[in-house]
């Protein structure tokens, strides 16, 4: 039997579609391209947005800046020298991209100037780091990621 050029073509698109939808089932039923929402509820997060933006901003304003910095013994996050550490309180969120099970926070509460994470608590990879802290009523933000 002849075929056509007409034929041909037709016989081209249908195959080019039918390759193309193969691909677009295969990749939205398979297990590994879980498409995950950083947050569970997102929208929620997202109206507090404005206040994360106000505390960055006074964070930013400060003249003695937080500083976080890799040592041998782990993470040290120095806080500004002109607040006094005893006032300090708030919350260090580190957040691991690659799994969710490696998230964890801990609450500011200072001995000395600064904080320091321990290294165990820390794997080789990308973190993303949030501080929040108080500190005479003043809501501040500093966030970071960092390779560690």
């Amino acid at each position: 039997m002849k075929i056509n050029w007409g034929t041909g073509i037709v016989l081209a698109f249908v195959g080019f579609i039918s390759f193309i939808l193969y691909f677009v089932v295969r990749m939205n039923s398979e297990n590994r391209a879980k498409h995950d929402l950083v947050t569970e509820e997102y929208y929620k997060a997202e109206l507090g947005y404005q206040k994360e933006i106000n505390d960055v901003t006074n964070a930013y304003k400060l003249t003695n800046k937080l500083t976080v910095e890799k040592t041998e013994d782990g993470l040290l996050i120095a806080f500004p020298k002109d607040q006094d550490f005893n006032k300090i309180t708030g919350k260090v969120s580190l957040y691991r991209p690659s799994n969710k099970q490696l998230d964890f926070s801990l609450p500011i509460s200072l001995s000395k100037t600064h904080l320091l994470i321990p290294d165990k608590r820390l794997l080789d990879g990308r973190w993303d780091i949030k501080i929040a802290w108080v500190y005479n009523k003043k809501e501040f933000l500093h966030k970071q990621s960092i390779t560690y």
